[in-house]
């Protein structure tokens, strides 16, 4: 990783656009509808660093390389970050191509050395991303400390998010019906209140690749997966699809009971195996009460 992505919250926060061109308006354009408070600068004014004190972020857009430099000056100077258009020299920071869906940013960036890469390839991600994905995160974001005291355990909360979020609250919030996906979801947070069930499961997936036969559900299930438990001979290409933060166990190590006792407390585990499905494992983990699946592969 060359760059690493970072999002500023611009909730109170002050963002100045330098410069008057096209290349300055489509700067502020990214702006729009958002909460921060947006301030143009141009000539003399954007020379003195008192212009910047305030701001997060610094987007400069102008022809003259001199006012260009002393921009940027100024800018440091107030101890801003900037962004200076094609000019990657004297940037601090790259802006990358953008899907907004409200509280849902997903970014795309090449560090500045293709932007048209970075906006092809935003064009086909902003396809997969519904809608609705930010009336979904704005309903968590408001019931998180909700969710957070009924469930305070955190293997036990995830496995009752990846339900929440992929069922019928998420797509009741999506449809803009939140009077509906706030019943549901109290719904069922009583429900697991009751019950206070594992939802933990075990997916079995062969990893010895390539990562590029592998099906999106195997793609997001590595994705979302709490624990890895990797077998002998798996793919580092397959490895490099999950989670960074997942806890990694080899399993050699690991005995049918560590696994049905990690489900037990509510987590995903992508058990990676590499041959054939391991289904005697299979069998003595489904008779100890676990859920099991084996994920398909593509060409397998």
């Amino acid at each position: 990783m060359d760059s690493f992505p970072a999002f500023f919250p611009l909730q109170g926060r002050t963002v100045v656009v330098v410069g008057a061109g096209e290349a300055a308006q489509a700067k502020a354009r990214l702006f729009d509808g958002s909460p921060a408070h947006l301030v143009r600068l141009e000539g003399e004014a954007a020379l003195d660093a008192s212009a910047y004190g305030a701001a997060c972020l610094v987007f400069i857009a102008a022809s003259d390389p001199d006012f260009l430099k002393g921009a940027v000056r100024a800018a440091h100077a107030a101890g801003a970050p900037v962004n200076v258009v094609d000019h990657p020299d004297l940037c601090d920071f790259v802006t990358p191509a953008v899907i907004d869906r409200g509280e849902v940013v997903a970014a795309i960036g090449t560090g500045g050395a293709s932007p048209m890469l970075a906006s092809l390839l935003r064009q086909d991600i902003e396809a997969r991303v519904p809608e609705g994905a930010g009336r979904v995160a704005a309903l968590f974001r408001l019931a998180q400390d909700q969710i957070r005291a009924a469930i305070p355990d955190l293997a036990r909360r995830r496995a009752f998010l990846r339900i929440a979020l992929t069922g019928p609250i998420a797509e009741a919030a999506s449809k803009g019906d939140d009077a509906h996906a706030r019943m549901l979801l109290n719904q069922a947070l009583a429900e697991h209140a009751r019950t206070d069930r594992a939802m933990g499961r075990v997916l079995w997936l062969r990893g010895d690749g390539p990562a590029d036969l592998l099906t999106l559900r195997a793609a997001r299930a590595l994705g979302q997966a709490d624990t890895l438990v990797i077998g002998t001979g798996a793919s580092s290409d397959i490895l490099d699809l999950a989670r960074r933060d997942a806890h990694r166990l080899s399993a050699p190590d690991l005995s049918i009971e560590a696994l049905a006792a990690l489900a037990r407390e509510g987590q995903l585990v992508v058990r990676l195996f590499v041959g054939p499905a391991p289904d005697e494992a299979i069998n003595a983990l489904e008779a100890l009460g676990v859920t099991c699946e084996t994920l398909a592969v593509a060409g397998a």
